[in-house]
Formats: C-alpha cells, structure tokens, sequence
C-alpha cells in the first residue's frame, strides 16, 4: 500500500516536473529569432521565473528523492 502511494507521488512528481520545465521562458530566441522580427513578444516578470525556479527545484529533489526511495527497497 505504501509503494503504491510513494510510486503514484513519484509519478505526480514526473509529470509536475515536465510542465514546470516547459513553462520556462526561453533564454534565447532560438530558430524562433529567425522569423521574428523585433523584440520578444512575450516576457514574464523576474518574479515569476523566480518562483517557477524554485518549484522546478523542488520537484526534481522530490522526483529524484522519490527515485532512490523506490529504487532502494526502502518500503515494502
């Protein structure tokens, strides 16, 4: 029962981690500044990707705390 919760957390993890990394703001403009012209249309406050920073951290030290857990043996 335990390892069923832990591997469904982990899972949760996973996914939370995947959309929190895809909702980055690019650092450059990449093969979309071919095609652009001037600046960058959209920009988030420093804030913002300030916070989605740190969520980002603290899924990957739960998905990857998750990880050693489970790869342990550590539950039954």
């Amino acid at each position: 029962m335990l390892r069923t919760v832990i591997s469904a957390l982990w899972m949760l993890s996973a996914v939370l981690l995947i959309v929190s990394v895809l909702l980055h703001s690019p650092k450059g403009d990449g093969m979309g500044g071919l095609a652009a012209s001037g600046g960058s249309m959209f920009s988030s406050a420093r804030s913002a990707e300030q916070t989605l920073n740190r969520i980002s951290w603290t899924l990957l030290a739960l998905f990857v705390g998750l990880a050693v857990v489970l790869s342990a043996g550590w539950v039954g």
